[in-house]
């Protein structure tokens, strides 16, 4: 199983008898899943499934769906408003009552605003049925299209986070093999204090001698640090294997990965752990940009 990336884009079209339409699809990077629809009049009925249709396949993300649906010219009639020439056979009674003019013909009734009006042809319920039923399966090809294509940018997400993984694993074990790390090292710096205090002072404290001392050997130690994120390498490989959208839990992962490198750079006191906590600290700033964009 690979990640899923939360952006890309399909269309699909279809047509059946003196009807057309396109769906389009798209969808970017959200805390959820978020879906839009636009929809022309008359299809308001079906975003209930339109809505479970996208939601099946598509976990996370703002997701856009757009449909387009034409008519080929032709396909609608003329007819008489009969209401409205009555209307208006009753005014011209009216006027001609009163006054000279002469009456209006028939070609100027035609022209009248309202009395020729254009209607679409009626269509069979069945036929209504089939066309719903077309459409939705042009909606099925599109959603199938982008849940391809972000499986494709998951893919190449899947490579590129497992490669910084493999290098972040690479720093820890660098900073755990430091030769400052070693018993040894540890007493010879904690002994290179006490000769700096007992050289400051002539009345030594001793109190302030084990305080200084214990506050050296704690800071030395990023050995629980190094645990931790030996731990955090090890969930996210887990999560590169899940079968589940992981985006949410990887993108709190990457921020605990950042809270251990920053510990270890503030207890580091030799340049080399530091400078693999800081080559640290840049790998998991761009694990965390990558993470934003899985589903």
């Amino acid at each position: 199983m690979t990640l899923k990336s939360m952006t890309g884009f399909a269309r699909a079209e279809g047509r059946l008898g003196s009807t057309s339409w396109q769906w389009e699809v798209r969808s970017v990077n959200g805390r959820g899943l978020d879906i839009r629809l636009r929809l022309p009049s008359g299809y308001e009925e079906h975003e209930s499934a339109i809505r479970k249709k996208v939601s099946t396949q598509l976990g996370r993300g703002n997701v856009a769906v757009n449909l387009q649906v034409k008519r080929e010219e032709g396909t609608s009639q003329l007819r008489v408003n009969e209401q409205v020439l009555s209307q208006m056979l009753s005014a011209i009674e009216l006027i001609a009552a009163r006054t000279t003019l002469a009456a209006p013909s028939a070609v100027d009734l035609l022209t009248m605003k309202g009395v020729l009006e254009a209607s679409e042809q009626e269509e069979s319920d069945q036929t209504a049925a089939e066309r719903v039923g077309a459409i939705m399966v042009s909606l099925q090809q599109a959603i199938n299209a982008i849940a391809d294509m972000r499986a494709a940018e998951g893919a190449h997400l899947h490579r590129v986070i497992g490669t910084q993984i493999d290098d972040i694993e690479i720093l820890v074990a660098k900073v755990a093999a430091s030769p400052v790390r070693t018993p040894e090292a540890i007493r010879d710096r904690l002994r290179q204090n006490v000769a700096k205090l007992l050289a400051e002072t002539s009345a030594l404290d001793e109190n302030r001698l084990y305080l200084e001392a214990a506050l050296l050997a704690t800071k030395l130690d990023v050995e629980e640090e190094l645990k931790r994120l030996s731990a955090h390498i090890a969930a996210a490989r887990e999560l590169l294997l899940s079968n589940e959208p992981v985006g949410r839990r990887f993108d709190f992962l990457a921020q605990e990965f950042n809270r251990e490198a920053n510990t270890l750079c503030s207890k580091s006191n030799d340049t080399a752990i530091t400078r693999s906590g800081l080559a640290m600290k840049a790998l998991i700033d761009q694990l965390r940009e990558q993470v934003q964009n899985i589903e």
